[in-house]
């Protein structure tokens, strides 16, 4: 097996807009039944601002696939939700997709489809970022909730690395060497891309202003972004790759060693992300990162995980909260969660068999509470780090348990007493700029 190691710059070499969006015979579901406020945490309600949505093609050209030993085109399709401009003409967004063994299904969003962005302002910009497997609206709730609060959020479609391109019952491991590789550097393209462009789109972003969000395969991604550096060792090459010849997994030990992005001696990491959050990140039970590098961090982190989480497992996800060294960090932990604490509810498609349902289910929670509570912290997450909005990191300021030893209320800034339930906290914050 022969290995090349390539410098991977992070340049655009075409992009198109899907002005059009196609009609299925689908029925489109409502995921999410209404709920008043009052059970709700404060930031996880809408903000001031309509929300439009767009799909992008782009294309990261000359990128080297371990598979072939070639270099080639780059191609991944986004989904960009922003602050927008409400028209009479406008319509809902509809996301289509599939489950993990090829079931279709669409989903009623509340954004306008390639409604026009509110002209008069900048906004951040929010990197989203799935699992593997996955797809680029599985968490659509987060980029629809954020745009309404002024981020542009782009979420990836990572290719090799979604439900369409990985056969899950025949080829279930098909992408996994191109997701070890290519998760931050996709990560870092999209921010490249938003900066180095001059659509209306990309004149919005603020881009000296950034954030990445990744769930499991996103977050071992995220983790990297900001500096967290790959330590892959032989055992683990051969682990995760399947390849036991020692010169072969030497080469790809070199390769998967990388850091920000995609590089190798003396890295930088990107000014520009001021705030990353990694939702049950996966890499960390097997000990994937440097400690070195993660002492050395300085990006403010957010950890969310189950405590019952088989995939990633709490205690590597503890292990990295420990160890990153950023002056303000902070851990959210679902008690009684496994791994499925990102997603949107399952759809109807996804509902006949476990392999499908069981990338959305968890067994002692509702995956809405789940993704109330998530818009919640990651908005308080982005406006105190990346926005610097004093007053939103009193939302980060909290006591260890959501609830005292007898059950009641403790006090969690922004959370309805007698519905919070089952959280608890850890956290060292810096004072904001």
């Amino acid at each position: 097996m022969r290995l090349v190691i390539c410098t991977l710059m992070m340049s655009i070499f075409s992009m198109t807009s899907f002005t059009a969006y196609s009609a299925t015979a689908i029925p489109a579901e409502q995921l999410y039944e209404s709920r008043p406020a009052d059970v709700l945490p404060q930031l996880a309600t809408k903000g001031k601002y309509v929300v439009g949505v767009t799909t992008l093609d782009v294309v990261n050209p000359e990128q080297f696939d371990p598979i072939t030993q070639q270099t080639k085109d780059r191609k991944l399709r986004l989904e960009v939700w922003y602050p927008s401009v409400n028209k009479p003409s406008d319509t809902a967004a509809i996301y289509q997709d599939i489950t993990r063994t090829g079931k279709p299904f669409a989903i009623q969003g509340s954004a306008a489809r390639d409604s026009a962005i509110t002209s008069t302002e900048q906004f951040p910009l929010v990197v989203l970022s799935h699992g593997y497997t996955g797809y680029r609206t599985i968490m659509f709730y987060l980029g629809e909730h954020l745009a309404s609060h002024g981020y542009v959020v782009a979420a990836i479609d990572h290719t090799d690395s979604t439900h369409a391109d990985v056969d899950i019952t025949k080829a279930p491991f098909a992408g996994f060497l191109s997701t070890l590789l290519n998760r931050s550097r996709d990560q870092h393209f999209v921010l490249s891309y938003f900066k180095e462009n001059n659509s209306e789109l990309q004149r919005a972003v603020q881009d000296e202003l950034a954030a990445v969000i990744g769930f499991s395969m996103g977050g071992y991604g995220a983790i990297n972004s900001v500096g967290g550096c790959y330590n892959f060792t032989a055992q683990t090459v051969a682990a995760f790759t399947g390849v036991t010849e020692s010169k072969a997994q030497a080469q790809l030990q070199q390769l998967l060693n990388s850091c920000a992005g995609g590089q190798y001696a003396d890295y930088q990491v990107d000014p520009s992300w001021k705030a990353a959050i990694a939702i049950a990140p996966w890499g960390g039970q097997h000990k994937l990162f440097a400690q070195t590098a993660l002492a050395k961090m300085t990006v403010p982190m957010m950890y969310l995980a189950g405590d019952l989480d088989d995939i990633s497992g709490y205690a590597g996800i503890k292990w990295l909260f420990n160890e990153t060294g950023s002056a303000a960090k902070y851990m959210l932990t679902f008690h009684h969660a496994r791994h499925n604490i990102a997603p949107h509810p399952a759809p109807t498609a996804a509902m006949s068999n476990e392999l499908d349902i069981g990338t959305y289910h968890e067994g002692s929670w509702s995956i809405q509470t789940i993704n109330e509570i998530n818009k919640h912290f990651t908005l308080a997450m982005l406006d105190c780090h990346v926005k610097t909005l004093a007053e939103q990191c009193a939302f980060l300021a909290l006591s260890p348990s959501v609830t005292n030893a007898e059950g009641n209320d403790s006090g969690w800034k922004g959370f309805p007493k007698r519905f919070a339930t089952g959280l608890s906290w850890e956290y060292q914050q810096a004072t904001t700029k």
